[in-house]
């Protein structure tokens, strides 16, 4: 299909972090759509998602999967995403279609290729090779979604210092799958591998974005497991459904009383009787410079949200 009049790629901001301490730009919500869904793809460029990911994987037939690529392509190569970064999620590694993705991937004009079933340092360094002919900008997205991952999150997250590996997003779904346990609302059996996976990210400076909610039917139910995300720590979470898009940057994007609060803090260091400090008292709470440096990124945050709707 052509561009329809479209000119070339759109150029995208560049971020690292967290809702709480933000950075260059919001990471909040990340739409999954089939790539083989050109309608879905032209909505997607006026809808309020920071990420758009064209999906050659899950959404996609074995006997469509070469179609599916030249379509991601061309829609990355047509443009009209505005500020949203634009990522395919290629097939696995060990699939017939994986290398030729990546390839494919490398030379698109595309923000990100998304690998699904990372599970060791290996498999990283693989796509590294693979993406070698590859512009600087091309970032490396990760699915973490294996059982073995989960026993090697430091090794993987420790990659980033050394490839173009950025982000992960995580894929309860397919590891509910591989251990045999239930999804509920509670996600309950996957709390100690969200948490342990929070810090594995945080500690070698991944963005790192929440699994998706089935329930896209049951904004309530999304709502509740978008909050438990930003509980967490996620930087966001990936969406099947443009319905979830606008509760989800609600989420995760600073609330008034936030926003508030931290403007609060900023002019009391500001006050000249601050200057020199470590701790102040502000609005009677102990407040100490760390808490002056969350303040100023949230409000960075909220204005790169302001910047890009």
């Amino acid at each position: 299909m052509g561009c329809q009049g479209r000119k070339g790629a759109d150029s995208f901001l560049t971020r690292e972090s967290a809702p709480m301490i933000p950075s260059d730009r919001p990471r909040r919500s990340a739409l999954y759509l089939p790539a083989t869904n050109a309608r879905a793809i032209e909505k997607a460029r006026t809808l309020p998602a920071d990420i758009v990911i064209l999906d050659l994987e899950d959404a996609v037939a074995p006997e469509n999967k070469d179609s599916a690529r030249d379509a991601a392509i061309t829609a990355v190569q047509c443009g009209g995403f505005g500020s949203r970064e634009v990522a395919i999620r290629a097939n696995g590694l060990d699939t017939p279609w994986g290398a030729a993705d990546l390839a494919a991937i490398a030379g698109s004009g595309a923000d990100a290729v998304l690998v699904p079933k990372i599970s060791t340092a290996d498999d990283i360094a693989a796509c590294e090779v693979t993406l070698s002919g590859a512009p600087p900008s091309l970032q490396l997205w990760a699915m973490i979604e294996t059982c073995t991952a989960v026993g090697k999150l430091d090794a993987i997250a420790a990659m980033a210092a050394s490839t173009r590996l950025s982000l992960w997003v995580m894929g309860t779904n397919d590891l509910a799958k591989e251990m045999r346990a239930k999804l509920t609302p509670e996600r309950t059996p996957f709390l100690p591998i969200l948490s342990l996976a929070v810090c594995a990210a945080r500690a070698h400076g991944l963005i790192i974005l929440d699994g998706v909610c089935n329930e896209f039917r049951d904004l309530g139910a999304f709502r509740a497991e978008a909050e438990q995300g930003l509980l967490f720590g996620f930087d966001g979470k990936s969406l099947i459904h443009p319905d979830q898009i606008a509760p989800c940057n609600e989420v995760y994007s600073p609330s008034a009383a936030e926003l508030l609060w931290a403007k609060t803090v900023i002019d009391a260091f500001a006050l000249p009787e601050s200057t020199g400090k470590g701790v102040i008292r502000v609005d009677g709470k102990m407040t100490e410079l760390l808490h002056l440096e969350q303040a100023k990124r949230l409000v960075s945050f909220a204005a790169q949200i302001a910047e890009a709707s």
